[in-house]
């Protein structure tokens, strides 16, 4: 049986407790263990850490110890996935910007606030993580998030839809999910899931979250399987 490390806490208006134990029976369905935590203090144990097959962050803001952040990023480095949602994982620790690197993303703004309709894109090809899905409405907010280059998109929404600073700028298409490899690590993330119901009220958003989520937790046996050494990426974390 696989397991998985939820972490919940940070701001409480992303309802991080319902979005944890929505995306605990989601992996259960996949045959996972999972263990919720409330507070930060599990990632100070590494060796725990890289025995799991997947983390999940649903952590608004709130702040990070530099041991807790060194030793999620040297075990998802080992081969251990890593999924999140919104502000739950890509607006987890403003000031680590090392955790803005390992996520591939951070968010800087929702011009007009909760409420806004737009549509999901679907970029068709991009991983077997978006096969079958067709671009879908959404009404919540509209995450802007400065973004790394690097990053796998999955799916993208068009800026600008209301009417902010960024106008003046020509149309964008920012991503809204995405993967990308962190050492050997999986990394997946979405955007939406401002609140709970946003996975209800939009199904496609809650399969592309589970998919997500089975995907960046089978990259620990794809890194066993293959022989794939972790030795580099932890000489490397010495140097910093």
């Amino acid at each position: 049986m696989k397991k998985a490390w939820i972490f919940e806490g940070g701001w409480d208006g992303h309802e991080p407790k319902l979005t944890s134990k929505r995306f605990a029976s989601l992996l259960e369905k996949h045959d996972y263990e999972v263990t919720i935590h409330d507070t930060l203090s599990a990632a100070e144990d590494l060796q725990a850490l890289k025995q799991l097959d997947l983390i999940v962050f649903c952590w608004t803001m709130g702040e990070i110890t530099r041991e807790q952040s060194k030793n999620v990023s040297l075990a998802v480095a080992s081969g251990v996935g890593l999924a999140g949602c919104h502000g739950g994982m890509c607006d987890s620790f403003r000031q680590d910007t090392e955790w803005q690197f390992m996520t591939g993303g951070q968010w800087v703004s929702h011009p007009g606030g909760d409420g806004i309709s737009y549509t999901v894109n679907i970029n068709h090809g991009s991983s077997p993580i978006v096969e079958g899905l067709e671009d879908f409405p959404v009404c919540s907010e509209h995450y802007y998030l400065h973004v790394d280059p690097a990053i796998e998109v999955l799916a993208t929404t068009r800026f600008p839809v209301v009417h902010y600073y960024h106008i003046s700028n020509k149309p964008v298409d920012m991503p809204v999910a995405w993967t990308k490899f962190w050492g050997n690590g999986r990394v997946f993330y979405t955007s939406l899931g401002h609140h709970d119901d946003v996975f209800d009220k939009s199904p496609n958003a809650q399969i592309l979250m589970e998919r997500g989520m089975v995907w960046a937790g089978n990259g620990k046996q794809y890194t066993i399987d293959n022989g794939l050494t972790t030795t580099r990426f932890e000489n490397m974390a010495k140097m910093y």
